[in-house]
């Protein structure tokens, strides 16, 4: 049996294999049942709070550093091998490797969660959360940038060139790029100033529609043909948009125009009239109804509301009832509306002098 643990194979005993099994075996165990009766309790008590980020420690630590924690224990559990120096060293790179790639995979799912929790407290978080995708792309690439830096400086590589080069590069880069970069900062332009968002119906010089999708280099929008445009970060941030999701009331101006038959005792009254009939539906706020000129063949009337609501439809049907109710009243009141005529008075040959006719 001695005999046996002191066969030596890849220069190591028997004994020292079996002892470094052992410790891996052991250390496999101690680290499930941690994670089966400790980690499971916590995590069944975490549910039921209303902080999600005991909930988000706790499944970091699932996820993330269990995995670490068993590949330490193979990679410490070969200190008690006799290891040459060249495969120390590929078991100590492979070791940094797993765990910056563990590690980097917690700050990107935090910064993340982060986004969301903060995104979240807004109103239309769901369109937000879509919107915010881009940013987390981009801060997620820069997280593992770095990440990989610090790991290659670590295995022992000259970062400092590396900067260097990639300095250079990113010039060269930057100068061939400028349309695409300055669409990538003018996302972060329309992310941070939140000129829109998605959902929003926006209006952009001739065109129209509903936003979709803001992405890094572009925002895709639904017009009201059915199409989707597609436009550049950087285009929609120098145009002039309107944005009519962020109305709050809708100021309505029309004006009426009727005949110049009609009694000065009507045109006294039809601002009384209009006014009752605005002010009797609801979800209106009357502003002011005047006599507002003498047009060319009509007698003109200026009237002012606004509609309490956002909503297009709503608006529509209010200004279609307000307009028959109008034109029911005018009706019965015998109140005739203009419209452009002309009126041509022909004098008879009788009334005109002898003297002219010769």
């Amino acid at each position: 049996m001695k005999k046996l643990l002191e066969y030596r194979f890849l220069d190591n005993s028997l004994y020292a294999w079996l002892v470094a099994l052992g410790i891996i075996i052991g250390s496999f165990i101690i680290i499930k049942l941690f994670s089966f009766l400790i980690l499971r309790r916590i995590k069944a008590h975490s549910l039921k709070t209303t902080n999600i980020w005991d909930d988000f420690i706790i499944d970091s630590v699932d996820r993330f550093v269990i995995p670490i924690l068993y590949f330490g224990a193979i990679f410490f559990s070969t200190y008690y091998l006799q290891l040459t120096v060249k495969s120390r060293s590929v078991l100590h790179a492979g070791y940094l490797i797993i765990c910056t790639f563990f590690i980097l995979r917690i700050i990107s799912s935090a910064f993340k969660r982060l986004v969301s929790a903060f995104v979240k407290r807004k109103s239309n978080a769901e369109g937000k959360i879509e919107q915010a995708n881009g940013l987390i792309i981009v801060v997620n690439i820069l997280i593992w940038f770095v990440g990989f830096l610090f790991l290659f400086d670590n295995l022992g590589y000259d970062v400092t060139t590396l900067l260097a080069g990639l300095g250079i590069g990113g010039i060269a880069i930057a100068l061939a790029a400028q349309a695409i970069l300055g669409d990538l900062f003018n996302y972060f332009v329309i992310f941070f100033d939140r000129p829109f968002e998605i959902g929003d119906f926006i209006i952009v010089d001739d065109k129209s529609g509903t936003i979709e999708q803001i992405g890094i280099k572009t925002t895709r929008i639904r017009t009201l043909g059915g199409e989707q445009l597609i436009c550049s970060n950087t285009d929609l941030t120098n145009a002039r948009v309107h944005n009519y999701k962020r109305l709050e009331r809708r100021r309505i101006a029309f004006q009426i125009g009727v005949t110049y038959q009609t009694s000065s005792s009507r045109l006294k009254q039809i601002p009384q009239m209009v006014k009752t009939i605005i002010e009797s539906q609801s979800e209106i706020d009357y502003e002011r109804g005047n006599f507002s000129g003498f047009g060319d063949s009509s007698l003109n009337f200026e009237f002012v509301y606004h509609v309490l609501s956002t909503d297009f439809a709503f608006y529509m049907d209010k200004q279609e009832k307000i307009y028959f109710e109008i034109y029911s009243l005018f009706e019965q009141c015998g109140i005739e509306f203009a419209y452009p005529t002309r009126t041509l008075f022909i004098k008879s040959e009788e009334s005109i002098p002898d003297e002219v006719l010769n």
